[in-house]
């Protein structure tokens, strides 16, 4: 079910309106996709697949975004990122939907989650998942709060591609056959590069407002033509990772169907460089985080085929 809230209307909602919107649910697939395509090469290369462990990551990654997501709205709202004049999806604390508090609330309850999750995911990976699960809660941290925030630097793209890409992937790849290889590696990459795309489309979208916010994103730093340029090469970049993964062993050459999202990527890049208004740039937002699960279960399928 999507709650739709219109980004101008003064009403408040109702509670469960308020918060399903306050987890940004059509940002979730981007949390998905990795844990997705990483249990699918675990699957192609190892015919491994463990069904429990494969929930609690799924649930344990989801929960994490979600308390970014929440720690990020109430954080923006405080600093003054988000004001009145905001141009994105509104965000329900700076709405005056929810406080400050509850929010942070939300967000520790988030987070708890994923640790539980990760107590199990522990038992089942070792230490390397206890590094990857504590890092990964400290970023969920730091991207909004901190005296560094990611978000309002130059490193917001990176970070996506380390965390919904590589960390994400071969996390899950790790826990279900007990090691990372070169596939997993350019299958990370592949999916983070369109989620970092995702971000770089938010952020020129908010660059104005984010500038005054004394903000130094990416997005700002390069500008609106040089922000299209990086687009089409992030995009571009992540089909190359797919060929090269389609090329390491006769058993991944399925990952090629991948290459069916092409014109779905050209079409979203042309709708970022003609992109002028904030509805342009929601409208591109949706896209490309379309080409990332379109990606995501191309190259699944393709995996699944090849090896069955």
């Amino acid at each position: 079910m999507m709650v739709m809230v219109d980004a101008m209307t003064p009403e408040k909602p109702s509670p469960f309106a308020i918060w399903w919107y306050a987890i940004r649910p059509r940002t979730l697939a981007l949390s998905v996709s990795p844990v997705v395509a990483g249990l699918t090469l675990a699957w192609a290369e190892n015919g491994d697949f463990h069904l429990l462990l494969a929930l609690v990551t799924l649930i344990s990654a989801v929960a994490i975004q979600i308390g970014t997501n929440l720690n990020n709205d109430a954080v923006d709202a405080l600093n003054g990122t988000d004001d009145s004049g905001r141009i994105g999806p509104p965000r329900v604390t700076q709405k005056g939907w929810a406080t400050a508090r509850e929010v942070f609330h939300a967000t520790h309850l988030a987070f708890f989650i994923a640790a539980l999750g990760g107590l199990y995911l522990i038992q089942a990976g070792g230490i390397p998942i206890l590094i990857v699960g504590i890092l990964s809660l400290i970023a969920g941290y730091a991207y909004s709060s901190g005296p560094w925030p990611i978000s309002r630097s130059t490193w917001g793209e990176a970070f996506v591609i380390t965390f919904f890409g590589l960390v994400a992937v071969d996390g899950t790849f790790y826990l279900q056959t007990g090691f990372i290889d070169f596939p997993a590696i350019l299958l990370g990459v592949a999916i983070g590069l369109p989620a970092a795309a995702v971000l770089l489309v938010n952020n020129t979208r908010d660059r104005e407002s984010d500038t005054l916010a004394g903000r130094q994103t990416l997005a700002i730093r390069v500008g609106p033509l040089g922000a299209g340029r990086l687009y089409g090469r992030l995009l571009a970049a992540s089909f190359v990772m797919i060929t090269l993964l389609a090329l390491v062993g006769e058993h991944l050459t399925g990952a090629l169907l991948g290459l069916v999202c092409i014109p779905l990527a050209w079409k979203a890049h042309v709708a970022f460089r003609n992109a002028t208004t904030p509805a342009d740039f929601n409208g591109c937002l949706g896209q490309t985080a379309s080409v990332q699960a379109a990606l995501c279960l191309t190259v699944s399928l393709g995996l699944i085929f090849t090896a069955a």
